[in-house]
């Protein structure tokens, strides 16, 4: 095997959850999304809330991973939903499903062999496809973290 197919199929794992790293999926599952909304005493989120984060950030990573044209949200208010709006069983699921559309894309973008990994984004100031498929993986297993936590708290258990 190849040094860079074993480089995409361990980028591909990390995206995906795999190692110590608990999946979208698996969270996902097992919370309930009629708690999505809860307040937790002490954390400034609401669970929807941080998903909403993660989906929003992911799809800034993507679309500046392959598009020029792209504009990024303003930072740090255009990554957060505002700290009023409140998600619902219906959004949680909306979320739910456009985070599942943009991490299959960002799968296929490092899964191409006509992707360059290493090379420069020519619109970047130095980032490439591997480091920005890295920032999704590492930013999304920090929030997944914070999620499990959230759903815990949530659930009483």
């Amino acid at each position: 095997m190849s040094s860079t197919r074993e480089l995409r199929d361990h980028v591909l794992y990390l995206l995906q959850g795999g190692g110590a790293h608990l999946s979208f999926e698996n969270l996902v599952k097992d919370f309930p999304p009629e708690l999505c909304n809860q307040q937790i005493s002490g954390l400034p989120y609401t669970p929807w809330q941080v998903l909403e984060h993660m989906r929003l950030a992911q799809w800034d990573i993507l679309e500046f991973s392959r598009d020029a044209d792209h504009v990024s949200p303003d930072f740090p208010d255009g990554y957060w939903p505002r700290h009023e709006q409140l998600g619902s069983p219906e959004e949680w699921a909306e979320t739910v499903s456009k985070f599942r559309h943009d991490l299959q894309e960002m799968v296929e973008l490092v899964a191409s062999p006509a992707t360059d990994l290493l090379a420069k984004i020519p619109h970047g100031d130095g980032q490439t496809i591997l480091r920005e498929a890295l920032l999704t993986a590492d930013h999304n297993a920090y929030h997944l973290g914070a999620l499990a936590v959230m759903s815990r708290l949530v659930n009483g258990r």
